[in-house]
């Protein structure tokens, strides 16, 4: 039986030991002498998983209205009127749940990089120094060209609030006034893309919500796949991703904690969330499988997209609330950006697990390992022992559920390189390799254990781990008016495996 788990949510978690014996037959459990160590560039050296959140709306995400004494003119902004709270509430919120990083991301209409410049980023300040365990970056949701929304990060540096006025007054699709047609166009977005490739401190762009306008399974609608596709092309150090599970993930809830019959989890009224997971991420061999099946490096995160409280009515839940992006990094900003820039990164709802280490190393091909976010080289017809650790919490969450681990997906696809179909959205060698169930895991404590041998890897691969509380084989499309603590799920981001020459 698990006990209260919100009290040790605090994102510093430390590995703990486990046997040394490995057994090297398929699917079985194995042990680990290595802790929770996973990277793709750089020394490991005092990394450790950083639960955050890069989408969160302040006050400062205004809503407009015509100005009665001048109509022709540019709408009035109005605060605290789409987002409620105020930076510094969202950063208390984000540590009483356990985050270590959040990103401030507002967005807004005409002229909205000025109430970013004069009014957003001082109380990011404010709140930087009112709540410095939680790391915060100054950001924005980037009204994007042709798209829908996506986070702007931007990197902590003395140029930070000029960087973005900079960014958002140039290439935001609602910051001119009178509307200019011509800035809602993919050719913006990529002008958009081109322009921060060349900056001295990259961004980081992730694509929001990104079928929340589909209609149906690939039915896509502002977002579409070769969008993503051409922003990669653009900028792969920039564009690196999508939120693999959107925020609004409370849109199912009533204030008193009751289900809304109604309710659609992430306001995927159209074409509903699968596990509360985007179409887009979900669907086994759909579209990021057929990304990661060209080589890409295109990573998935979770996020709250906090407005407004479910407890007052919104549809959101505080940041670290329900949703965590983590990302394996020094407690430090430089850090944690360059995490996210290179994968190192997993996801999980309801606090599901705490970390998560995939491993993968040649069984008789010396001592080089790939692990989250990384590429392993092996000679062809190597065999390719893959590790899984993790750690199922015992705490309850803060929904008051204390959920295990029901089984673990070892998920293997081909690199066969780009499509050329730049619409593609599937990859049909996307496949199950492995089914972990609790009897084929070695547990320690929380952490469990857990190791399958590819055999004869003779081309290029890639894997990834999911894992569920549910019995579902694969997630479902999620019915109106699910409580969304019944159905939790967690996504790695990939390891590659490539053939030496």
């Amino acid at each position: 039986m698990k006990t209260c788990r919100l009290a040790l949510a605090t994102g510093l978690l430390f590995p703990l030991a486990v046997p040394a014996t490995v057994t090297a037959h398929e699917g079985h459990g194995g042990g680990l002498t290595e802790g929770s160590r996973t990277a793709s560039t750089g020394s490991n050296k005092d990394r450790l998983w950083l639960a955050g959140d890069h989408h969160i709306h302040s006050e400062f995400s205004v809503s407009y209205e015509p100005d009665p004494n001048n109509p022709d003119g540019p709408p009035i902004p109005h605060i605290a009127q789409d987002g409620r709270y105020p930076i510094s509430k969202n950063a208390e919120m984000a540590r009483t749940y356990g985050l270590r990083w959040m990103v401030s991301t507002d967005h807004g209409g005409p002229n909205h990089s000025k109430i970013n410049y004069e009014q957003a980023y001082p109380a990011l300040l404010a709140s930087r120094a009112a709540v410095p365990e939680v790391l915060q970056f100054y950001g924005m949701e980037f009204d994007t060209p042709a798209g829908d929304h996506s986070s702007l990060i931007i990197p902590r540096t003395p140029g930070e609030r000029e960087q973005l006025r900079d960014i958002e007054s140039r290439f935001s699709k609602r910051e001119a006034w009178p509307r200019d047609p011509s800035r809602d166009t993919e050719s913006k977005m990529i002008d958009a893309l081109k322009y921060m490739r060349t900056q001295d401190h990259k961004p980081v762009v992730i694509a929001n919500h990104p079928s929340r306008s589909a209609t149906g399974l690939g039915a896509y609608g502002e977002y579409k796949p070769s969008e993503f596709r051409n922003w990669n092309d653009t900028a792969p150090d920039v564009a690196v991703g999508m939120e693999g599970a959107p925020g609004h993930q409370a849109s199912a809830l009533n204030k008193d904690g009751s289900s809304d019959p109604e309710g659609a989890r992430g306001g995927y009224k159209k074409s509903p969330t699968w596990g509360g997971f985007d179409q887009m991420t979900a669907r086994l061999g759909g579209f990021w499988d057929s990304m990661l099946g060209e080589g890409r490096r295109w990573w998935v995160t979770s996020t709250s997209d906090s407005h407004s409280n479910w407890r007052e009515g919104g549809s959101d839940f505080w940041p670290g609330e329900y949703s965590k992006t983590y990302v394996f990094a020094r407690p430090d900003q430089g850090d944690i950006m360059e995490g996210l820039r290179t994968g190192r990164v997993f996801v999980t709802t309801g606090d599901l697990i705490s970390e998560l280490d995939v491993t993968a190393q040649a069984v008789n091909g010396g001592k080089q390992k790939a692990k989250i976010g990384g590429t392993l080289t092996v000679a062809s017809g190597s065999d390719v022992a893959v590790t899984i650790r993790l750690r199922d919490p015992a705490p309850a969450n803060a929904g008051g559920r204390t959920p295990d681990v029901h089984h673990v997906d070892l998920i293997v696809g081909d690199v066969t390189g780009p499509v050329a179909d730049r619409s593609t959205d599937t990859n049909p060698t996307t496949r199950v390799a492995h089914r972990f169930t609790p009897g084929e895991w070695k547990r320690n404590g929380e952490m469990l254990t857990m190791r399958f041998v590819l055999k004869n890897v003779t081309g290029p691969h890639y894997l990834r781990v999911r894992g569920t509380n549910t019995e579902q084989l694969e997630p479902d499309q999620d019915p109106r008016g699910e409580n969304p603590w019944d159905d939790l799920w967690f996504y790695s981001n990939p390891v590659f495996i490539e053939i030496a020459r």
